[in-house]
C-alpha cells in the first residue's frame, strides 16, 4: 500500500457519520461549532510537537486531519466544495509556487524561494489599488493578533496615550461588561467581554508584556496550584468532587505558598 492510500477510508468514514442513520452529534454540527475544536487541535498537535512526544505526535495530527475532512464534508453537502477540491487546490498552488522545482526558474538558497515565493502569492491577489493599515495581519491565536493590530494601529497614531490611557479603558470595559450581564443581554455579553479583552491587550502592549504568553503562564500556574490543592485534598482522603469551594479556597493559600517554594 502506497503512502496516502489510506486517506479514503477517513473520507468514507466521516460520510458514514454524517449519513441519515449515522451519528447524532456528528450531524448536529455546523461550521462554526467547529470552530473550537479546529483550535483546539491544533494547539494539542504543538503541545505533542513541545513534548517530543512521537506517538501524542501521530494521534493528534489525525485528529486535526479529522477536522479537515468534516469541514470539508459538510461544504460538500451544500454543494460548494469536497475534500478532492481542498486537495486539488493545494497541489495546483504547491506547483505553482515552486517553480524552481516544477518549472524551469531558478532559486538555489531558502532566502531566494521564500523571496519568489512571495512575489508569486502577491501577483495571486486581486489588484485592489488600495493598501489599508492592518493589511498582513496574519488570523492567529486571538491575544497575539490583537496584539499586533493595536500595535499597527498605535504607530499610525490610533491610540490611547501611555498605558494608562488603556487601562482606563479597561475600567470602562469592566463597566459595560457589568451593563451587559444585568441586562441579561447574551449578545451584548459577548461583545463586551471581547472589548474588555482587547483593552487588556493594549495594556500588556503598552508595558512590553506578550498577552498571549502572559495567559499561557497564567493558565499553566493556574494548573499547577490545582493540581496541589488536588493533593493536598488527597491527604485527607477527599478528591474535588467531595469537597466544596471553600475547602478548596482555603487549601488554594497553601497551594500558592507551596508552589512558590517549588520554583
Amino acid at each position: 500500500m502506497a503512502t496516502g492510500d489510506t486517506f479514503p477510508r477517513l473520507v468514507e468514514i466521516m460520510a458514514r457519520l454524517l449519513a441519515p442513520n449515522g451519528c447524532p452529534w456528528d450531524r448536529e454540527q455546523t461550521l462554526d461549532t467547529l470552530r473550537p475544536f479546529l483550535v483546539e487541535e491544533s494547539y494539542e498537535v504543538l503541545d505533542a510537537l513541545a513534548r517530543g512526544n512521537v506517538e501524542d505526535h501521530r494521534e493528534e495530527l489525525g485528529d486535526l486531519l479529522m477536522q479537515v475532512v468534516f469541514q470539508a464534508a459538510l461544504r460538500q453537502e451544500t454543494g460548494q466544495f469536497d475534500v478532492d477540491g481542498v486537495i486539488a487546490a493545494i497541489c495546483d498552488k504547491l506547483v505553482r509556487r515552486h517553480p524552481h522545482v516544477f518549472a524551469d526558474a531558478k532559486a538555489g538558497t531558502s532566502a531566494e524561494v521564500l523571496a519568489q515565493w512571495e512575489q508569486i502569492k502577491q501577483s495571486e491577489k486581486p489588484k485592489t489599488g488600495k493598501k489599508r493599515v492592518l493589511d498582513g495581519v496574519p488570523f492567529g491565536p486571538a491575544l497575539a493578533r490583537a496584539q499586533k493590530i493595536g500595535n499597527k494601529c498605535g504607530k499610525v497614531g490610533f491610540d490611547w496615550p501611555g498605558w494608562q490611557g488603556s487601562f482606563d479603558k479597561v475600567g470602562e470595559e469592566v463597566r459595560e461588561v457589568r451593563e451587559a450581564l444585568d441586562s441579561g443581554d447574551a449578545a451584548a455579553t459577548h461583545a463586551e467581554i471581547g472589548d474588555l479583552l482587547f483593552a487588556i491587550v493594549n495594556v500588556s502592549r503598552k508595558v512590553g508584556v506578550d498577552a498571549e504568553q502572559a495567559l499561557v503562564d497564567a493558565t499553566e500556574k493556574f494548573q499547577r496550584r490545582f493540581e496541589i490543592v488536588e493533593d493536598l485534598l488527597a491527604t485527607r482522603g477527599k478528591t474535588p468532587e467531595q469537597s466544596n469551594l471553600e475547602e478548596m479556597d482555603a487549601l488554594w493559600n497553601d497551594a500558592k505558598k507551596i508552589h512558590s517554594e517549588r520554583k
